[in-house]
């Protein structure tokens, strides 16, 4: 099982007006978060049965299709590294995270990030407590390492452990990107499912300081009151 293999398997799926499309959506114009990133034009339903049926691919010929210039080949790779990482022992587990880890220069969009952090820093996290690997995550002046610290806490949030995305939201308060703003936002959002008097809390003592992104985010399950009530404390 190859890198090789993967490819042409993706390629029978790829669709040119698709690609155009999803190059426009995920702003790979100059100066975008997503500059000069490439499309073959395949949905991720389609990546994610591509994952399962090359679920055994060997973690260095993941290594290469996450080196790819095209977007959906390093989707794929991400999506095939889940799955190992969740039938692993806890031994190989922990190499996976580590490479997830030292390869974050090629987990560089939102979706990639959104698919992955949780599914494999996160869950290890949950076994295995590293509150300095957040925060450093966190100051990291790679934005998508900044979104990884923050959707691996989604992990925490599933179980109800919610001191670790209200500890990195505080820290992200100042955070200067858009995507960041929503990503916490979104955090917070589903920690309010899960505890709302918590969320309140929280939006009580630093809805006044948090960009306008992150807040809407935030008060998305509020009632319409409530909503109003803290955008006024902007």
């Amino acid at each position: 099982m190859t890198v090789n293999e993967v490819k042409r398997e993706l390629k029978k799926l790829a669709d040119k007006d698709r690609a155009i499309s999803s190059a426009r959506f995920f702003k790979t114009g100059k100066g975008h978060y997503g500059e000069g990133d490439k499309f073959l034009g395949i949905t991720v339903p389609a990546q994610r049965q591509a994952a399962k049926k090359f679920s055994g691919l060997p973690l260095a010929e993941i290594d290469r299709l996450l080196k790819s210039p095209y977007h959906e080949h390093r989707l794929t790779a991400l999506l095939i590294l889940v799955d190992k990482f969740g039938r692993a022992a806890a031994a190989d587990q922990q190499k996976i995270v580590k490479f997830y880890l030292s390869k974050t220069k090629f987990i560089n969009n939102w979706d990639l990030v959104d698919l992955s952090a949780d599914k494999i820093l996160g869950v290890w996290l949950l076994v295995h407590p590293d509150k300095r690997l957040l925060e450093r995550l966190a100051k990291s002046k790679n934005l998508w390492e900044r979104r990884i610290a923050m959707l691996a806490t989604f992990a925490f949030i599933k179980q109800k452990k919610l001191t670790p995305t209200f500890d990195l939201a505080k820290k992200l308060l100042s955070d200067r990107h858009d995507l960041m703003h929503k990503a916490t936002g979104w955090m917070l959002r589903e920690a309010g499912k899960r505890d709302l008097p918590a969320l309140k809390k929280f939006l009580n003592e630093h809805a006044p300081r948090m960009p306008r992104t992150m807040l809407r985010y935030s008060i998305e399950k509020l009632s319409g009151h409530e909503r109003q009530k803290y955008l006024r404390k902007k």
